[in-house]
């Protein structure tokens, strides 16, 4: 009996849940279309706002200025930090050991070749020196009263050039003592200006030590060095024209570059580029400047400031003004140099580059020129 009453309820309950589905959709069906026709109402309302503003904006323009791009020489640079120094700049020291007892000169102080710029202790050469004089004087007083007696016809030729070859080889004695006494001075190899003396009263100078030397610079022949990286070799030429700069002296010198090394250094990885100056009572040693070397140029390139560039997924974009409306324009460039760069191609002789206002325009915008 409960069994069939179970039977009996079952397509009730199917019955029921189809109905309610019916409802269900009914309602989101519903749902649906309210929906629809408040967003065709919003676009509507959209569309007449765009209208009117458009209308509002019709008469407004963008203010922007121009450059008007010609053809003209454009050169690159590869800049450098670099140093005057002296043509002969050499390092003085003594050609033996010893102790400093003064030294002669100071910084800045002008010499000449072969002065005296340090005398170290040479009391043992000094004392030799003292004695092979009184054995020079007896031989010399002895040649000289056998030339005498020999002009008389008395002694022999023997005697006389016994006596000379004495005087002769104390006399060479004393000049290889006075060469070794000269030994223990420290004399400038060349005429110059003293530029660092490395080197106090009581060190121990020795021959070839740049810790106790005293460095002399030729100041009329000046030359500007520089190192570039290992990247730049072929990119730089003898002859290439360079600008020095000198920002202390807020001037620029333009010159040419006298010489490239061939050979890379092995640690740095750099090569030395130089510009021969001469004399140049402008600069002095160890003066620093930076050093542009033009290593590109061409005398009909179209040239505009690199801030104006705008990126785009497609490429570089500039605008341009075209009539009363901006327009954009896509461009390829080459090198840059002081801010400016080189375009390859998009633009043309006569055309205006927007350089100020660009950020605040698009495609067709009308504008104001200024």
């Amino acid at each position: 009996m409960k069994r069939s009453v179970y039977l009996l309820l079952i397509p009730t309950i199917i019955l029921a849940a189809c109905g309610g589905g019916d409802k269900s959709g009914k309602k989101a069906e519903a749902e649906l279309t309210k929906l629809k026709k408040e967003r065709a109402a919003l676009d509507e309302k959209i569309s007449k706002l765009e209208a009117q503003n458009k209308g509002n904006d019709s008469g407004k323009a963008t203010p922007v200025s121009v450059l008007q791009v010609q053809p003209q020489t454009f050169s690159s640079y590869v800049e450098v930090q670099a140093n005057v120094n002296g043509e002969q700049n050499v390092t003085a020291t003594p050609q033996a050991p010893g102790i400093v007892q003064s030294i002669t000169v100071k910084v800045g102080q002008h010499v000449s070749k072969g002065q005296i710029l340090a005398r170290l202790d040479a009391a043992a050469v000094e004392q030799q020196i003292k004695g092979i004089d009184a054995q020079v004087a007896l031989n010399k007083s002895l040649y000289e009263r056998q030339q005498k007696l020999w002009a008389q016809n008395i002694g022999t030729e023997v005697q006389l050039l016994s006596a000379k070859t004495q005087y002769e080889a104390t006399s060479k004695q004393r000049a290889a003592l006075i060469a070794q006494r000269d030994m223990y001075t420290i004399k400038s190899p060349i005429s110059g200006v003293v530029d660092a003396v490395n080197v106090k009263e009581g060190d121990i100078a020795s021959p070839g030590n740049p810790a106790t030397s005293i460095r002399v610079v030729n100041s009329d022949a000046l030359k500007v060095q520089a190192n570039l990286g290992e990247n730049y070799l072929g990119q730089v030429h003898d002859g290439d024209p360079v600008n020095l700069v000198f920002e202390g002296r807020q001037d620029t010198m333009r010159t040419k570059l006298t010489y490239v090394s061939k050979a890379v250094d092995p640690i740095s990885r750099a090569f030395q580029v130089e510009v021969r100056l001469g004399n140049n009572s402008k600069l002095h040693p160890n003066m620093s400047c930076k050093m542009q070397i033009a290593n590109y140029q061409n005398n009909k390139a179209i040239v505009i400031p690199v801030n104006v560039i705008q990126k785009t997924a497609d490429g570089e974009m500039v605008f341009i003004a075209d009539g009363n409306k901006a327009k954009s324009v896509m461009i390829k460039t080459g090198r840059s140099s002081n801010g400016y760069v080189e375009v390859l191609s998009g633009l043309n002789p006569g055309d205006k580059v927007i350089t100020e206002g660009y950020e605040e325009v698009d495609n067709g915008e009308q504008i104001s020129v200024e």
